[in-house]
């Protein structure tokens, strides 16, 4: 999985391009996180390029997501496709994100 951020002011835009799992899960675990520290929990995560997510996805999502909450934060979620949508709703993890259509929307939330 290649995994590339920018920067948009005091928000970080983190970009997956790959399939989310058991492979992957790791290592885009610990970059967000990283990327959570760095920003006081100002992250986007740009679903865009994820084709799918399986459980170990899911399970690196709701770890970082509940470490967010630790914070009073959560975890903007844009870009998602149908299936990872669908999969997110299936599980009735859908409720712990915040979802928007776009990058820029998502970035805007913070304001």
């Amino acid at each position: 999985m290649k995994i590339t951020e920018q920067r948009q002011g005091a928000v970080s835009v983190i970009r997956p391009a790959g399939p989310l799992t058991a492979a992957e899960a790791p290592q885009f675990r610990q970059h967000v996180e990283r990327e959570l520290t760095a920003n006081l929990g100002r992250v986007v995560l740009d679903m865009s390029e994820i084709p799918y997510v399986d459980s170990a996805g899911l399970e690196a999502l709701l770890e970082i997501t509940e470490q967010m909450a630790q914070g009073a934060q959560a975890l903007r979620l844009c870009g998602a496709n149908k299936t990872v949508r669908e999969v997110l709703t299936l599980t009735d993890l859908a409720p712990l994100f915040d979802h928007f259509d776009d990058v820029t929307t998502a970035v805007r939330s913070f304001l």
